[in-house]
């Protein structure tokens, strides 16, 4: 059902060679930028008509208009599952509390007496957040794309989502019921690369936004990637992955179901153990095989467990556990061994870490307060998940007086000189009767 990677027994490579060895899922974005950029390139000249045609072709449904009616939105709340709600309520509660507190201050540093940087953090002015359809409901998304957004001080929050030919061509009604409740008022039906063009285009319904955030398929990130420069991007998401870093302590009940409830999203999504103990590892294997055959979804989940994106990975220890977890540098981590969160500080590389047996990566998708928009396929190594500071901009505001630029000046005069840019320094000569020091 699951390959096994054994590395045990010598020492493992360095950087890229040992990023070679580990499990990864094949998404090739380059590939797929020339399927959407005929795609792009038509939003960008018909707008709705082409997002019309679009629903039509790649959603099966032929729609009248792509921005969802207020009524729509307003409908779809009042008939939400109360038990829906009230856990929706709850995940904004959380996550609220945990984004506020990541918004930055204003700050001014003197450098010199009347000579002053302050940083500002401006908000975007305008963003667009998609949230993928296909084979699951992702309410959860608009939570955590459309709250920190809010809790930046944007003014224009723009959702996306692909019309569903079950529902009248509108988006998932518990996705509009997401955005209700979000005070979310513009939505759209439109999926795919389309909806990125829309973004970044705009069209006669939708304005042009600053930035796109939110997962989505191989086209939603080629259409991020060919877009980029006229839009911001958060990320190229890929396929989620799960990592568990764990030791013959760890329940394998536990890791077994945590590794399947990421590999439920999609045949792509990868599952990766990292152990010291073979004796975990069996025991993970036939829980595998257990707990699959249970599950609704088991021919996905089978495929994505038995595909080259997911193993299990026995090393010699913690210390070379933790290398191949920091090598992989996962969107989700999950460390279940002795001492956790000692291990854990000692992480480097992961979208979120997910400390000792009662912290799930299931309680990061909805309601531990914290983003499940992470980065994927390595990129966690250099990249953030969606926070806050995703939505701002830090813009230095320079203020000095006529003294304490006169006090530079020759500073400024000389680098200016030796760069061979003699105007840079004549800007600032113009400002005073000039004299050569010392003459």
């Amino acid at each position: 059902m699951i390959s096994v990677i054994d590395l045990r027994g010598g020492a493992l490579p360095e950087g890229a060679a040992l990023r070679d060895l580990l499990p990864r899922a094949e998404f090739d974005v380059e590939a797929a930028l020339e399927k959407v950029r005929p795609i792009c390139e038509d939003v960008r000249h018909r707008g709705t008509a082409a997002l019309i045609d679009y629903a039509e072709k790649f959603d099966g449904v032929r729609i009248e208009r792509v921005r969802v009616p207020a009524e729509a939105l307003e409908r779809a709340l009042k008939e939400l599952d109360p038990r829906v709600r009230a856990a929706l309520e709850e995940s904004i509660r959380r996550a609220r509390l945990v984004h506020r507190e990541q918004r930055r201050t204003d700050h001014t540093t003197q450098v010199v007496p009347g000579g002053t940087v302050t940083e500002r953090w401006v908000p975007v002015e305008r963003v667009g957040l998609y949230v993928p359809g296909g084979l699951a409901v992702y309410p959860s998304s608009v939570v955590m794309n459309v709250v920190p957004a809010q809790e930046a001080g944007v003014d224009g929050v723009a959702i996306s989502s692909p019309p569903q030919a079950g529902f009248g061509g509108l988006p998932h009604p518990t996705i509009l019921a997401a955005c209700a409740l979000l005070g979310v008022d513009e939505v759209y039906a439109a999926g795919g690369a389309q909806a990125i063009a829309m973004f970044a285009y705009g069209t006669d319904e939708c304005r042009p936004v600053n930035l796109v955030t939110g997962p989505g398929n191989i086209y939603v990130a080629s259409a991020k990637r060919l877009l980029k420069g006229r839009i911001g991007i958060d990320a190229e998401a890929g396929p989620t992955e799960i990592a568990v870093l764990a030791d013959d302590t760890a329940d394998p009940t536990h890791v077994a179901a945590d590794l399947i409830s990421q590999a439920e999203h999609d045949t792509l999504a990868a599952a990766v153990l990292v152990t010291d103990s073979t004796e975990l590892a069996e025991a993970v294997e036939r829980e595998l095989k257990t707990q699959v055959a249970a599950t609704r979804h088991r021919e996905r989940i089978t495929e994505a467990l038995a595909g080259r994106q997911s193993a299990i990975v026995l090393v010699d220890g913690l210390d070379e556990g933790l290398r191949v977890v920091d090598a992989y540098a996962a969107e989700h981590l999950e460390i279940q061994t002795r001492d956790a969160a000692a291990v854990a500080a000692r992480v480097r590389n992961a979208g979120a870490i997910f400390v000792g047996p009662y912290a799930p990566v299931s309680l990061g998708d909805y309601c531990a307060g914290s983003n499940h928009v992470l980065p994927t396929g390595g990129c966690a190594c250099h990249s953030s998940g969606l926070s806050v500071q995703s939505f701002l901009r830090g813009i230095h505001v320079v203020d000095y007086t006529r003294d304490a630029l006169a006090e530079i000046t020759d500073h400024v005069v000389t680098l200016a000189e030796a760069e061979d840019l003699p105007a840079h320094g004549a800007a600032l000569k113009s400002r005073f009767e000039w004299k050569v020091p010392g003459a």
